[in-house]
């Protein structure tokens, strides 16, 4: 493998939230091992703010990959095309010696090809993506720890494994703000945060054992506050309403990164596999995880985090589940199950 010291790094993770979250122990990993080099980023508009205030990187370049889709389907495919060449053009010119594509898709992989550098590594790259890469590196799919995949790069580069760490910085300014939330919203009461919300349906929770779980939360001394995107905000409403008047739900009123400062400053969190989820972990939160159809890391990488699973013949089956809707590795794991790891991960 090339040895030698890149001076302009290009890391391409373009989406979502969660992998972001996990891919970000790279920054200092890179940092640590070319403190001298350039390091940018490229991602799309969304979870491209979550990389902002990282001090540790040089850069973060914005890819409106869902503007020019939205573009394309109003009939304006050919200012699109247009956007986009520019686009390249500017990558290009940024001459990056390595590129390092996370996400090993084709969508990705164009871009990383698009940066011109000579030295372009992909991991796990597929979708024909392969092709556009000088090098490609298998996932990791042993290390029980988060960010596996992306941790095993690190070190593939001469990086120290230790330096791997998340890492995720939130302006003081949002921090301030989220405590000034918290307090209007909850006073001194303790707070837990709920993200019950993904995109798969085989990753959710059921909404009974949610507000079970909430009733519970509150003989235990905390109030429930619901988190999620815009897209979740009606069923957080409903969910809101169902689990009774001390429950709040924020879900589709705060931006990423004002989220992830809610998230610093709450309690506890408890999620699904979810991005907001993998947000807790990083930010040192109190978190509990409920896996059933997907296992991306089986270790908590503290002790204030644990993982809840139960493993199916069929489990996990990540976007293939059999179980016909009955979601059968997710029912294992039933309210009085989390209101138990609370106990074992918080103090009385």
């Amino acid at each position: 493998m090339n040895t030698s010291t890149p001076q302009r790094v290009l890391i391409v993770r373009l989406s979502a939230i969660g992998d972001i979250v996990m891919a970000s122990g790279l920054i200092p990993a890179l940092r640590s091992l070319w403190p001298e080099a350039h390091i940018a980023w490229l991602a799309e508009t969304g979870p491209s703010e979550l990389l902002r205030a990282n001090p540790r990187l040089d850069e973060v370049i914005e890819l409106p990959r869902q503007r020019w889709k939205t573009m394309t389907r109003e009939g304006q495919r050919g200012l699109a095309i247009k956007e986009m060449w520019g686009f390249a053009k500017r990558l290009r010119e940024q001459s990056f010696d390595l590129t390092i594509d996370l996400q090993g898709l084709l969508k990705s992989g164009v871009w990383a090809f698009a940066s011109g550098a000579p030295r372009r590594i992909g991991l796990g790259s597929k979708e024909g993506s392969q092709w556009l890469m000088t090098e490609c590196l298998a996932r990791n799919e042993t290390d029980p720890r988060m960010g596996k995949e992306y941790r095993a790069l690190a070190v593939s580069l001469g990086a120290q494994d230790a330096d791997f760490t998340p890492d995720i910085q939130i302006p003081d300014a949002l921090k301030i703000k989220a405590q000034a939330e918290l307090e209007r919203l909850f006073g001194d009461e303790k707070v837990a945060l709920l993200a019950p919300f993904t995109t798969r349906p085989q990753k959710h929770w059921f909404n009974e054992r949610w507000v079970t779980l909430s009733q519970g939360l509150r003989t235990l001394g905390y109030r429930s506050l619901i988190l999620g995107g815009p897209a979740d905000l009606q069923a957080a409403e409903d969910l809101a309403r169902c689990m009774g008047p001390d429950v709040v739900s924020l879900a589709g009123k705060s931006a990423l990164l004002e989220s992830a400062a809610l998230i610093q400053k709450v309690n506890l969190l408890i999620g699904v596999d979810t991005g907001l989820t993998h947000l807790g972990k990083a930010l040192g939160t109190p978190t509990i995880a409920l896996f059933g159809s997907t296992l991306p890391y089986w270790e908590a990488p503290t002790s204030k985090a644990e993982i809840l699973f139960v493993r199916e013949p069929c489990s996990p089956c990540h976007r293939k589940p059999v179980c016909n809707g009955l979601f059968t590795c997710m029912r294992h794991l039933e309210p009085q199950g989390v209101l138990d790891a609370v106990r074992r991960i918080t103090p009385p």
